[in-house]
Formats: structure tokens, sequence, C-alpha cells
């Protein structure tokens, strides 16, 4: 640090402050114009590096925001850690929710919405308040397509971490009003959504097997032998044919751990009399090809 410039008091110190707890603390307006501190926001300064992840981001867009925000839509799914779906607008955006008739800063990167309801639950992330996960799904009906609102909503609900279930969602869309945008997708929406999913492909590929007119299949179903002991738990599975289904992203073919624990699943399943089937980001691109084998393959069970 320059030998000349004033340290900054204990008050402020290490951290992001609003120029007026600076001045209360004593800094000077030589000392707040000083290109060593970080201005993320009109008013406030940091002393800390530019952050670089959105946690940080939202901590410093806090001090500018009235205490009645809460972080929502995408900038609310990353702080959950919930998986993104195809179509989010104005991703880079922090997007911040005040109740309607409240006026919020227009600042740099912050993208405001507007609610009806000012006692709207939320739920706290790394200190900051986020939309609950029932209302972020329902948050982002109106710019999601059907397909993308169903592969959000399995995303809350993921098997190893769900921050919601199919009756928490349901309950949310019952209380909307009729005339709310994107409460008819979030209608048509409901009987597609599953728990216990593992992925965002996995469910794109579920959708695209229904929309075949196909039987839904069962999600991460629990397999056994026909003694009755435990197997394993594809993907995608129909019982009753005896026919699983795999979801392979990259890391499958990249990882060497990963590739080896595949081919002892599927010679594991095999050798109990099941047909396993290997789905690809090419086949949820085009699912054509995968679809008529996965037919054949039901057939001939």
């Amino acid at each position: 640090m320059n030998p000349r410039l004033t340290p900054m008091p204990d008050a402020v110190a290490r951290r992001t402050f609003t120029a007026a707890e600076a001045r209360s603390a004593g800094v000077s307006e030589r000392r707040l114009r000083h290109r060593s501190l970080r201005a993320p926001h009109h008013g406030v300064r940091s002393t800390m590096p530019a952050p670089d992840s959105v946690v940080a981001r939202c901590r410093d867009a806090l001090l500018v925001l009235p205490s009645t925000a809460v972080f929502s839509h995408a900038t609310a799914l990353d702080l959950l850690r919930v998986d993104r779906p195809i179509g989010v607008r104005h991703p880079d955006a922090l997007h911040v929710q005040v109740p309607a008739g409240t006026s919020w800063p227009r600042r740099p990167g912050l993208r405001g919405h507007s609610r009806a309801d000012p006692d709207r639950p939320r739920v706290s992330r790394y200190g900051l308040p986020v939309s609950t996960p029932e209302w972020v799904w329902v948050e982002m009906a109106p710019e999601l397509e059907l397909v993308e609102l169903v592969v959000l909503a399995d995303a809350l609900m993921r098997r190893r971490r769900p921050l919601t279930s199919p009756e928490r969602l349901r309950r949310r869309v019952e209380l909307l009003p009729a005339g709310r945008r994107g409460v008819g997708r979030l209608r048509a929406a409901l009987p597609l959504i599953r728990p216990r999913t593992d992925s965002c492909m996995e469910t794109r590929l579920r959708l695209h097997i229904v929309g075949s007119g196909l039987p839904a299949p069962v999600v991460n179903g629990e397999l056994v032998d026909r003694s009755g002991r435990f197997l394993l738990m594809p993907d995608l599975v129909y019982p009753s044919q005896r026919v699983a289904i795999e979801y392979d992203g990259d890391v499958h073919r990249t990882d060497p751990a990963t590739w080896r624990r595949d081919i002892t699943r599927r010679r594991t399943l095999e050798s109990a009399d099941w047909t396993v089937l290997t789905c690809v980001a090419d086949d949820i691109r085009d699912p054509r090809p995968f679809l008529r084998h996965l037919r054949t393959a039901l057939a001939s069970r």
C-alpha cells in the first residue's frame, strides 16, 4: 500500500461498505475516491478484490437494496445451487425482487422484479435473502418453455439434495390466481415432474420418451435380481420389460474410473437378464434413432 495513503478505519476495513458508513467512521471524501477502493455500486466502496462468485456480487448489491428485497429468478437458482434450465433470460444479471410499489435502485448489473405479496416467504443462503424453491419455480414460468420448466422442477427435487417435493410445488400452483403469467404452463408441467432425478439431461430424455407416446419409465428405480437381491439403480427403468436406460455424459467417457464403473454396471445388469440402453447427448438433440431402439427393446421383452 502507498505509505502516504491513510489506512481505512477498522469499522470498514477488509469488507464492502457504504460511503455513509465510511464518512461516519471518519473517512474523507478524497480517500473514498481513491483508486485503491473498489466501487461496485454508486455509494458503495470495498477494500476487497472484485468478486468472482454470485454470492460475493449479491453481498455487494445488498448494501444498496431495500430491506424487503429478495434475490430471485436465475440468481436464486445459483444461490440455491440448482442447475439452470435452458432459456433463462438475462443470465448474467443479479435478479432482485421487491414488493409492488417499492422503489429499488437502478444499478448496472441488477434486474428488478415486482411481487404483489409483500410477506412472501423467503429462505436464507450464505446470509442472503432468497426466494423459496417453490416460488423460484413460479417466477421462472413466464420465461421457460414447458420442457425446461419440468427440467427445473426436477432439478429442485434432486435425489441427493432435494429442496422441495411434488406436493409442495403442486400446493404452490394451486394457490396462484388464474390470471397469473405462466400459471397455465405450471399446471401443464405438474403431471410431468418427477423427484429423485440426477441430471437435467436425464429429465430431457424422459420427456422425449413420454412425448413419443411410450409409457413413462421409472426414475432411478432400484433393481433386484430374481432372488430379490439389490443390483443397481439406473437412471430410467421399465421394470416389467426388464429394460434399463442410462444417460452417459462426457464424464463417462473422459474419466477412466467412471468408464470402468459403467462397464461393471452394465455387466451386472445384463447377467441378471436386463437389457441396458445407453443414451448420450446426441440422442437428446435428435432422439428419433434412440426411440426406435427403445421401442424395439420394449417389444422384444
